[in-house]
């Protein structure tokens, strides 16, 4: 259907200027009110035409087009199930943190939410066991950090010891590559982890940068061993960085003590929030790092020098970089509390327990834990075999359907061959881990008849 717009006749091209009848609004409003154009005259009506946008031609009509009819199914309420999440992650975020999101909403450099924001850069600070200045949240999820730190520690032709033993080195390498630098590999199945032996051997054949580890694997639910490799990289003058999006609060970890250049993590594990925005951290090596680049950051969005004066780290005053994720930021800002309040200790000791409880009950089904080595697992994520002549969605799909429980399968080269359950902050309770165990065992029973 096409409506046909009328226009009056005194706007034909003998009753307007020719800036009017091109549409450029804001030079006709200077050139009728400060010349004596011939047309003056018609000013108020050219004005009232082109301020609602209607566009004309010489013509008496113009033919403008039919709104598309609106989408149904905006026009019915907000559908959704409530599900226990006890895959890697997100996991099920406490009542607190989901009120926080109601919150009424400041302004991004409103000084009410400049204090909030103080508030979890403290939170972070804790949480990461460090002094950092250069402590934030990054606008996005942990792929956003991850991107990050990649964008400010490497110029073009920087290379980087990426050390893969799943989805998330791999991911890392690419990002490397995409930004002009190069990526050594140093590669381990999915479910080991590496010695500083072999990455003191790379170390000297490829002399990066900067070492890459991921502290807490949730595709290989593996746990790399930290003490000593910081001082091992700043030995042969690279810098540390390290994810620990799906371990962060489930085990201890000491930012500072373990001499870690870059650290950041997610909110949506052990915090217990929405992921929306991404916990940061640069040593005062990585800030010397950034600070001695000879070119620009790639990213205007994620230039480190840019984001820590928005979030008050460095002595000036905040200036405006992007719209900050203000409703996020509260949720972070209570996931964080409530790790403050429980206390680091409580929490990693809880996972301890509720991941053993959750080892014992896999054994007692028979089943087999992927990684064997129980001194390298990661507590908050466990991948579990999946038996031969079972599909792995199946059951799954049993247990979705009949506790409304989410059991995750693998990813990368571990697709179809595992899955993967979490055991994270609010979803940490012996009774959550009693139930998937009986989702899953009912599963295998139900997939075997």
């Amino acid at each position: 259907m096409v409506v046909t717009l009328q226009i009056p006749n005194m706007l034909n091209k003998t009753a307007c200027c020719k800036f009017v009848i091109a549409g450029l609004y804001r030079r006709s409003i200077s050139h009728t009110k400060n010349t004596d154009c011939a047309r003056r005259q018609y000013w108020p009506v050219c004005r009232s035409v082109t301020s609602s946008m209607a566009a004309f031609s010489t013509s008496a009509t113009t033919q403008v087009p039919a709104i598309s009819s609106p989408p149904q199914s905006l026009l019915k309420p907000l559908d959704f199930p409530r599900k226990l999440l006890m895959g890697p992650g997100p996991s099920n975020c406490p009542p607190r943190v989901l009120a926080a999101g109601a919150l009424p909403m400041l302004g991004h450099l409103h000084p009410e939410f400049t204090k909030i924001m103080d508030e979890v850069k403290e939170g972070i600070q804790y949480a990461f066991q460090t002094k950092n200045g250069w402590t934030f949240a990054i606008s996005g999820s942990g792929h956003a950090a991850m991107e990050a730190a990649v964008v400010n520690l490497l110029e073009t032709g920087d290379a980087a010891l990426v050390c893969q033993n799943g989805v998330w080195g791999q991911r890392l390498a690419e990002m490397v590559e995409r930004n002009g630098s190069i990526a050594h590999r140093l590669v381990r199945p999915m479910g080991e982890v590496f010695s500083l032996e072999e990455i003191e051997k790379s170390l000297k054949e490829h002399k990066p940068s900067l070492v890459f580890v991921t502290y807490g694997e949730s595709s290989g639910g593996t746990r790399q061993p930290l003490e000593g490799l910081g001082d091992l990289c700043h030995r042969y003058n690279a810098l540390l960085l390290v994810d620990s999006v799906a371990i962060l609060g489930g085990y201890p970890l000491f930012m500072d003590d373990w001499n870690v250049d870059v650290l950041y993590a997610g909110a949506q594990k052990v915090l217990s929030a929405p992921p929306a925005v991404s916990p940061i951290s640069f040593s005062t090596r990585a800030r010397d790092k950034i600070a001695s680049r000879k070119t620009k950051i790639r990213s205007y969005y994620f230039d480190a020098n840019e984001l820590a004066n928005y979030w008050g780290c460095d002595e000036g005053p905040r200036r405006y970089h992007h719209t900050g994720l203000v409703t996020s930021v509260y949720q972070l800002r209570e996931g964080l509390a409530r790790l403050v309040e429980e206390g680091l200790e409580k929490s990693w000791k809880d996972h301890k327990v509720c991941s053993e409880l959750l080892y014992e009950g896999i054994e007692k089904l028979g089943l087999e834990l992927h990684v064997k080595d129980q001194s390298i697992r990661n507590p908050c994520v466990t991948p579990i075999k999946v038996p031969q002549g079972v599909n792995w969605k199946d059951v799954s799909d049993y247990a979705m359907k009949n506790y409304r429980v989410e059991i995750s399968g693998g990813l990368g080269e571990l697709a179809g061959k595992i899955w993967r359950i979490g055991v994270m902050g609010y979803n940490c309770t012996p009774d959550n881990i009693r139930l998937v165990l009986r989702a899953l065992g009912e599963g295998l029973e139900s997939v075997r008849k």
